[in-house]
């Protein structure tokens, strides 16, 4: 992606263009697929489908858009090559993103007969196809041990090896490829806003579904509770939201390339030197700030953020924030409500130098850069979780914040969200992390706080987990 659209003339993102019209269709197909066939009713509430439509709208536009009619001149100059510039570029191999391989997951355990919540102690897995793994089994899988069906016995489909890149010559190019560009730019970006409210739509659809079944609001879909119907519905929501993720990756960094101006540190929505300190800062200063509202502090507990001042990698910017800002917020939740909202007082009153001792415990945000992860280690002295609840953490719905609904006209998008409530931070955090090939795991000491472990894969290599 970033040799793609490092200085792209309007030919090649003509090409782009011409794959994103040929591969979306096929992506927003699958899901209007799946949203017509969800097992257990769920496919006839209300706000599942509202985003059924959507998706369908979205795909017959694509499909339904007028093509580019171009003189055989002008296609040839598509193709040309200029003795003054290089061609041949070389791209590096991709490797199996480690969210294809069943052992980094915590679900596909049907195919061994394990029951929900099963322990599997063996990694199994067999290479098939194009380096893509089947088997069971998760190993130390975000420290769980915890089988939770997360793919429902439906294998991710294997990649096909095609790659978003093309280059063409710089010349001048006719008005009708910069109109064309344009054109599919603008609908593009149309889709994209029609689709900002999908994930709390779904979340509202999944409660419709759940308060039909006279399941209480809070308990996490792909419980025992559920039966069968809870697991199947986990790995739906487990697929749908990686789809979208891609869908949203691949759209954001199209219109970019378009309407962005050229920066020297990005190339579309792809950050090549993001730094790690930099985001990570205004990570915690926007979650100290949702807190600091909510409970209404005056000041909430202290961060230390311990990472040095000039690492930089290629990542998208967005979506680093979004999972740093939300394991935040389940930080600083915990913190305050085991000590009290009147717990600052103790940090207002202490000594002339300023120390924090007798305030909250500080959180902890330490960044170690290694061979092949940058890795982020946040710990908080906020009680833990139980052991018997650790797998609950992981489904979607699962909250123990009480009083919490969604509004059915939230128009908000991915990462705008009150302080917790509606149990999705932990999953979708994890699917960000995974679709780059990275992870997340989560490791607690019950009765004193709770360490969170975000993997970002630096190598820039892995293929995109297709679901």
């Amino acid at each position: 992606m970033v040799l793609f659209g490092q200085h792209p003339s309007q030919g090649t993102l003509l090409k782009a263009s011409q794959f994103l019209a040929e591969e979306l269709p096929v992506r927003l197909a699958h899901r209007v697929k799946e949203l017509d066939e969800l097992p257990y009713n769920l496919s006839e509430m209300p706000s599942i489908r509202k985003v059924k439509n959507w998706y369908a709208q979205s795909f017959e536009e694509l499909i339904n858009f007028p093509p580019l009619s171009l003189s055989p001149a002008a296609r040839q100059s598509l193709f040309a090559r200029s003795d003054k510039e290089d061609m041949n570029i070389y791209l590096p191999d991709s490797v199996p993103n480690p969210s294809l391989i069943t052992s980094y997951l915590d679900g596909d355990c049907a195919a061994s007969g394990l029951a929900y919540g099963e322990k599997e102690g063996v990694i199994r897995g067999t290479k098939v196809g194009n380096g893509a793994y089947k088997g069971s089994g998760n190993g130390g899988g975000n420290g769980n041990g915890v089988c939770g069906l997360r793919n429902g016995n439906i294998k991710l489909r294997v990649p096909v090896e095609r790659r978003y890149y093309a280059q063409t010559p710089s010349h001048a190019y006719t008005p009708e490829v910069h109109d064309y560009n344009a054109r599919f730019t603008k609908t593009l970006d149309a889709i994209k806003r029609r689709h900002d409210p999908t994930v709390a739509t779904v979340a509202q659809g999944v409660l419709e579904w759940q308060r039909a079944k006279g399941i209480r609001s809070g308990m996490g879909v792909g419980l025992p509770a559920y039966g069968q119907s809870g697991g199947e519905v986990q790995a739906w929501l487990d697929r749908f939201y990686m789809s979208r993720i891609g869908l949203r990756f691949l759209i954001g960094q199209h219109v970019a390339l378009n309407t962005q101006q050229p920066h020297k540190d990005y190339v579309g929505i792809i950050c090549t030197k993001a730094n790690v300190h930099d985001i990570l800062q205004e990570a915690i200063e926007n979650a100290r700030f949702v807190c600091e509202e909510h409970y209404a502090m005056f000041r909430g507990p202290p961060v230390q953020l311990i990472c040095p001042a000039d690492l930089t990698f290629a990542y998208v910017p967005g979506h680093l924030s979004h999972i740093v800002f939300e394991l935040l917020k389940n930080s600083l939740r915990a913190v305050v409500e085991r000590f009290g909202a009147e717990y600052e007082d103790r940090i207002i009153e202490g000594s002339s130098s300023g120390a924090n001792s007798n305030g909250y415990p500080p959180i902890k945000v330490i960044v170690v850069e290694g061979s092949e992860d940058i890795t982020i280690k946040i710990s908080d002295e906020g009680g833990g979780i139980p052991r018997s609840a650790i797998p609950l953490i992981w489904t979607y719905m699962y909250t123990t914040m009480a009083g919490q609904s969604i509004d059915q006209d939230f128009q908000a998008g991915d990462f705008q969200a009150p302080m917790a409530g509606f149990g999705y931070g932990l999953p979708l955090s994890r699917l960000y992390a995974r679709y780059f090939g990275g992870d997340l795991r989560l490791i607690c000491m019950d009765g004193f706080g709770t360490d969170v472990y975000i993997h970002l894969n630096k190598l820039s290599s892995s293929r995109e987990p297709l679901p």
